[in-house]
């Protein structure tokens, strides 16, 4: 196991590390990795696996899509909004050893019509609650349009991603 982000990086052939406020607002929330101890805890999980499709809403420079397609050979998705940060992203797209099970994608979270084949689904608290209600919309839509099993996963999510996930009929909690 390795002990620190910059070996991780190093390791995937990524540069993913340091928090980004350059353009957040009211609405965007900064660019800050997942920890890598949070992500191997989650690929040991069991609950990403080969056949699975993730979306990775915020991917920032897609540390968490590497990081998952790496560990567990799952195709990840990054979705970003912010060009610059997308262009890290990018970078480390053609150099990440997991490449070809990585997609990043430069759009809007809101706008981003939700893939039949995605079945899981990653947040870092990566917008306003405002944004995660057109977001769960999507998620709803593509569920409807091709149900399947599809799981959210929120690292750190603030009390008002809870207060409105509890109302979402289709959603029930799993595990904390």
């Amino acid at each position: 196991m390795l002990t620190n982000d910059n070996s991780w990086d190093k390791l995937l052939q990524i540069k993913t590390s340091g928090r980004d406020d350059s353009n957040s607002d009211q609405y965007h929330y900064p660019y800050e990795p997942t920890p890598y101890s949070v992500l191997e805890r989650l690929a040991n999980s069991g609950l990403i696996r080969k056949k699975d499709v993730l979306l990775d809403y915020g991917c920032g420079k897609g540390r968490v899509d590497f990081f998952l397609s790496y560990q567990t050979k799952a195709k990840t998705i990054g979705i970003e909004y912010d060009e610059r940060i997308y262009q890290g992203a990018s970078n480390n797209l053609m150099t990440a050893v997991s490449r070809r099970r990585a997609e990043m994608i430069l759009v809007k979270a809101e706008t981003y019509e939700v893939p039949a084949e995605v079945n899981r689904c990653y947040f870092f608290n990566p917008f306003s609650v405002e944004i995660l209600r057109k977001v769960m919309a999507r998620i709803l839509e593509s569920y409807y349009e091709e149900p399947r099993e599809i799981l959210l996963f929120f690292y750190y999510p603030s009390e008002e991603y809870i207060s409105y996930l509890m109302t979402v009929d289709e959603l029930s909690f799993y595990d904390e």
